[in-house]
């Protein structure tokens, strides 16, 4: 089960500035009250008091805190160096090189109620379950999940974990949900229901083929084709009734998976993944429209289109 899913942009632009904030931006993240302001005046040194207010901000921003202080964009120092009443904006390299910006992030994580992932085992169990919830539910791609997780993190106030942890965390989250969809799909069935199902695959005929067909026209002759190819699908005997509690969204994309995969492709599949794909397709073989919220249980345990 391969965790590493994220392109290189996301990869390159994950807890970092991509280019500078917007107005708004810098008026919510990055002002600092009168309590801001008192703590930062006990720090010694212009280029203390910037890089910690810089920090601050960074970490309303990003939920995080940067590496290197001097990659932070101009508008950013120049924004909180002018509430500050600093004349003049200092380098940050300094900041950057010596030891005050390590000793900084507990008091504002303390302060602001920073919490880390890794430590706070009570915001790492709500986001897993948060994810859980999303990918049993949903069809994210496991990118638009990975910025999902990252906006949750941020407004719960939760730093980013490293970029690999996220990862395998959602990576984890999804391989989970994606077991329970299986076993729901494959406990219920008898092992007749079973043997037929693998037959379909497994036999060196097209009956597969001939059944998966969708119409791709209307006509009268193909209205008439498809009706005979529903009282084939019903001929097989093979009384698919899905629970109707599962998740009409990935049930519906294992269904789709299905229909475009070769057979010799089907057969190779590990269990009970190769069974669960065969299930979901044959209750959605009698479906002409492949979207699942418009079909609904007909007589004889098939899906068939909502009226």
């Amino acid at each position: 089960m391969s965790s590493r899913f994220l392109s290189d942009e996301q990869r390159a632009r994950y807890g970092r500035y991509a280019g500078d904030p917007g107005a708004e931006q810098l008026a919510r993240h990055f002002h600092l009250d009168v309590a801001d302001r008192e703590l930062i005046a006990s720090l010694r040194g212009a280029h203390n008091r910037v890089g910690f207010a810089v920090q601050l901000g960074t970490a309303r921003f990003l939920g995080t805190f940067l590496d290197d202080p001097t990659q932070a964009p101009t508008a950013v120092v120049t924004t909180v160096a002018r509430q500050l009443g600093e004349d003049r904006t200092p380098s940050l390299a300094v900041y950057r090189d010596g030891r005050q910006r390590w000793r900084h992030a507990a008091p504002i994580r303390d302060r602001y109620g920073f919490r880390d992932l890794e430590r706070d085992r009570a915001a790492g169990f709500r986001l897993a379950r948060w994810l859980y919830l999303l990918c049993w539910t949903g069809d994210d791609r496991p990118a638009l999940l990975f910025d999902r997780a990252a906006a949750w993190l941020l407004a719960h106030k939760v730093l980013l974990p490293g970029l690999s942890t996220l990862e395998r965390l959602i990576g984890r989250v999804r391989h989970r949900a994606t077991l329970r969809l299986w076993s729901r799909l494959t406990h219920p069935l008898a092992e007749q229901q079973r043997q037929k199902l693998v037959a379909l695959v497994t036999s060196d005929d097209a009956t597969l083929e001939t059944l998966r067909a969708t119409p791709r026209r209307r006509s009268p002759t193909e209205l008439l084709r498809h009706l005979a190819r529903i009282d084939a699908i019903r001929g097989q005997g093979l009384g698919l009734t899905p629970s109707p509690d599962l998740p009409a969204a990935p049930l519906g994309r294992l269904a789709r998976s299905a229909r475009v995969a070769k057979p010799a492709n089907l057969t190779a599949l590990h269990e009970p993944r190769r069974t669960a794909t065969l299930v979901a397709q044959g209750s959605r073989m009698s479906v002409a429209n492949d979207e699942p919220e418009h079909v609904v249980v007909a007589p004889g345990g098939l899906l068939a289109p909502a009226a």
